[in-house]
């Protein structure tokens, strides 16, 4: 573990650093280890300039033997001396290169050609090495327009001091409109993203309307997935945004700064309105904020603006809010599902269909106590259903494959149609079979259109016309005829007169002999 030293001891380097005092002297005057010495005068964030071993800053005086680029190594800390550093002397001229965008080696090459400089450029990479760490590049500060912004964060809340004695934690939300500086603030227990969405629609009535643009930190109750160009909001958020006409910026990830306002906001709250206080209850503690904000936080002039929040708010930014929305946003809850094999997703322990491609797949549920609704990955709604009691399945005829959709269940009138298409007399024997059979007869109708899949249609014509005939209503009297092709029952005519056939007056005569002879 590196050296630490005391304050005044590191006070004591410093000056006779300044009065150019080398590190060894230093070193040797106040019994520190040189390195020590010479860490604190290159600074924490500093890094050593090391050259190649040997290297002398007399020999590099020429430009000719300075390196040619970035990769080169850097000095020995052996040749890092403590003396003034020969490029002081041109510290403004550095300075308006180094603000040119020049490279120290290229500050060096013009130095030696202009100003006959007698340093190495090792020195002017030193010499640039602090002037760049001294003066660091400003923060940009970014004023909004009026309704242009609001930024949002949550912070620490007062405790709750529950009946049993218990202490329970709580959050305060905090919203802060960037123009004027009004803001908004909620004690929640958690935060989740009903909670968030509840803070939102709290402070949009509190402010009589809707900020353009909402800039979040990355909390888990919004962002699914931060990132800085093109961040994953939860959907239940977008469809918030969608409904307010709004839109959410996440902060770039560990940049608090990108949201400094809301963060001095926060830092208000917690420090002059909660701290060292507690609460018997949440609705005490947000019925204290509500008056804190009206009383205090509005009634102040912000140090920024110069101006009372509260009138600010009134008399500029309030007319430029967008306007609010008749009915809040609904609330519901939701889920991912993965579809069944069934074709049907789980909710509450009840089962609703989606359409048959997204079987197996991951869909995205959002139920209430009305409707459930189904959307695929890019939040397209695919089916809608009213809720069912545990246990009960929901499915939509169209949800039905056309393959999984059996003869029965499309009815008989539908199969005599398929019946039809085959032939007359496969119609006219169905018919006639349905006539006789009932019931019964719509699985053998059934059987009956799957001999297509084997059999010819004139096949099966002339056996149903054959069947038709003999009276023969079982389908396995077709199969037989379809393989026997057996001929059609002949049609006689009735004779009423023929040589073998009697006139009934030579039977009339024969049942009188015969009564004759009994006698």
């Amino acid at each position: 573990m590196a050296n630490r030293l005391k304050m005044a001891k590191i006070t004591s380097i410093l000056t006779l650093h300044e009065q150019g005092w080398s590190a060894r002297r230093i070193a040797r005057e106040l019994a520190v280890d040189r390195e020590t010495v010479r860490r604190y005068i290159r600074g924490p964030d500093s890094k050593p300039a090391i050259a190649p071993s040997g290297f002398e800053e007399t020999q590099t005086s020429n430009p000719a033997n300075a390196p040619t680029g970035s990769d080169e190594e850097e000095p020995p800390a052996s040749a890092v001396r403590g003396r003034r550093s020969d490029c002081e002397p041109f510290r403004e001229t550095i300075q308006v290169k180094l603000e040119q965008g020049l490279s120290a080696q290229r500050i060096h090459q013009d130095l030696v050609a202009e100003e006959d400089f007698p340093g190495s450029y090792w020195s002017v990479r030193r010499f640039v090495n602090r002037l760049v760490q001294r003066t660091p590049l400003p923060f940009r500060r970014m004023e909004c327009a009026a309704g242009e912004e609001a930024q949002v964060d949550f912070g620490s809340g007062a405790p709750l001091i529950l009946p049993d004695g218990k202490r329970r934690k709580t959050w305060v939300f905090r919203i802060v409109l960037s123009h004027s500086r009004k803001g908004y603030s909620e004690a929640v227990l958690n935060q989740t993203t009903e909670n968030f969405i509840r803070c939102l629609e709290n402070a949009f009535a509190h402010f009589g309307g809707v900020p353009r643009t909402l800039v979040i930190d990355n909390l888990r109750a919004a962002v699914s997935k931060a990132d800085w160009y093109d961040p994953e909001l939860n959907p239940k958020i977008q469809s918030f945004c969608r409904h307010y006409d709004t839109v959410i910026l996440p902060t770039k990830p560990y940049t608090p700064r990108h949201k400094g306002k809301v963060e001095s906001g926060v830092k208000y709250v917690k420090n002059n309105a909660l701290k060292g206080r507690t609460f018997g209850s949440l609705s005490e503690q947000n019925r204290f904020l509500d008056e804190w904000e009206r009383s205090i936080a509005d009634t102040r002039i912000h140090g920024t603006t110069k101006r009372q929040v509260g009138a600010h708010f009134e008399q500029v930014e309030r007319q430029t809010l967008g306007s609010l929305r008749v009915e809040r946003f609904p609330c519901f809850s939701e889920g991912e599902r993965t579809v069944h094999r069934d074709g049907h997703v789980e909710v509450d322990r009840a089962y609703y269909s989606v359409p048959p491609e997204y079987v197996t797949r991951r869909v995205w549920v959002r139920w209430d106590s009305r409707l459930v609704r189904i959307f695929n990955r890019r939040m397209q709604q695919i089916a809608m259903h009213s809720r069912h009691e545990p246990g009960r399945f929901g499915t939509d005829a169209r949800h039905i494959s056309s393959k999984k959709i059996s003869g029965a269940e499309r009815g008989t009138v539908w199969l005599l149609g398929r019946a039809g298409r085959i032939g007359g007399e496969t119609r006219r024997w169905a018919e006639a079979m349905i006539a006789v059979r009932g019931i019964g007869g719509v699985r053998v109708l059934q059987g009956l259109l799957s001999l297509a899949n084997k059999h010819s249609t004139e096949s099966i014509e002339e056996a149903c016309g054959i069947a038709l005939t003999y009276g023969a209503w079982r389908l396995r009297t077709i199969r037989k005829l379809i393989k026997q092709r057996a001929p059609k029952q002949r049609q006689f005519e009735f004779l009423d007169e023929h040589p073998i056939i009697r006139s009934l007056s030579d039977y009339g005569d024969l049942v009188r002999q015969s009564f004759q002879k009994e006698r």
